[in-house]
Formats: structure tokens, C-alpha cells, sequence
């Protein structure tokens, strides 16, 4: 209730979504794997990663940290469910190239580093390191609106999830 009444008299009515990595903002339908392309997982933005290092979008908890550490779930403190995927079908790599900076269940604030991974070895290995970040439970918002186009820096602001 308190929500809706911020959103009528000016306060904040969305949710910010922060850039997990510094690099070049892509539309998530540029993004040459399908399942991200079309939107099946949710719809979010991919940025093509300048740096190895993904840190949390956002402050929140996270569910799900992949054995591989080329993925990671959260779920932001205002209930927006993201996944980062660093790279296609990196999954295949087994873990290689990734470190894993955090665990399921544990709390993360905004710009905390959750992955750290070696973009250039990636490449070397035949793999796409664009990076999805997607708003797995997009039909709860109104709206997710891309914030940014170009070069991104980490923390920047990303996407805005608006209220329904």
C-alpha cells in the first residue's frame, strides 16, 4: 500500500538496476544466444564486459551462485529476481576462467563483487563474453526500461523496473 501512495504523491515508484560490469551496453535482442534474445528468461540488457569483475546490481540476497561461477541469481532487497550470465554457453568451460566471490543465501550490497573472471582467456577459448542481466520476474513490473546505451562504468544505472 505504502508503495503505491510513494508513486502518487512523487516518491520513488521503481525499482534501480545498477550495471554488474563495466563495458559497452547491448540491447538484449543484439545478444546471439535466443533463449536471452527473445525475452524467454525475462527481460533485461547484456553489457559486453571491459573488465573481469561482476559486482551486485543491486543490494539483496543471493539464490543461486553456479558451481561454474560464470552465473549467479539474486533477488534485490526491493524483490527484483535477476540473473547475470557472464558469456554464452560459458557453462561449458566448466568453471574454467571464473571465481566465484560469493555463496547462496548470503546478503550482498550494491557493488560488491560477486564473480571475477578472465575475459581475454574466455575469448581465447572460442566463447562470446557478452553478459545478459535479466529480470527473471519481469511480469511483476509495469515496465523494464534500458537506462543506458554506450559505455557503461559498474554501478551505473542500468535498467529501471517500474511498478505496476
Amino acid at each position: 500500500m505504502f508503495g503505491k501512495l510513494k508513486g502518487l504523491f512523487g516518491g520513488a515508484s521503481g525499482v534501480a538496476v545498477a550495471a554488474p560490469v563495466s563495458g559497452t551496453v547491448v540491447p538484449l535482442a543484439d545478444v546471439s544466444d535466443p533463449t536471452f534474445a527473445q525475452g524467454i528468461l525475462g527481460q533485461g540488457a547484456a553489457v559486453l564486459p571491459s573488465e573481469g569483475r561482476i559486482v551486485a546490481p543491486a543490494d539483496g540476497t543471493v539464490d543461486v551462485m553456479f558451481d561454474t561461477g560464470h552465473a549467479v541469481s539474486m533477488t534485490t532487497a526491493d524483490g527484483a529476481e535477476l540473473l547475470i550470465h557472464v558469456g554464452i554457453d560459458t557453462v561449458q568451460l566448466n568453471g574454467q576462467h571464473y571465481k566465484a566471490c560469493c555463496k547462496a543465501g548470503e546478503k550482498v550490497t550494491k557493488g560488491q563483487t560477486l564473480i571475477e573472471f578472465d575475459p581475454e582467456a574466455i575469448k581465447a577459448a572460442g566463447y562470446d563474453t557478452v553478459t545478459p542481466v535479466i529480470v527473471c520476474n519481469s511480469d511483476a513490473y509495469a515496465a523494464v526500461k534500458l537506462e543506458a546505451s554506450g559505455a557503461v562504468a559498474a554501478g551505473d544505472a542500468l535498467l529501471s523496473l517500474q511498478q505496476k
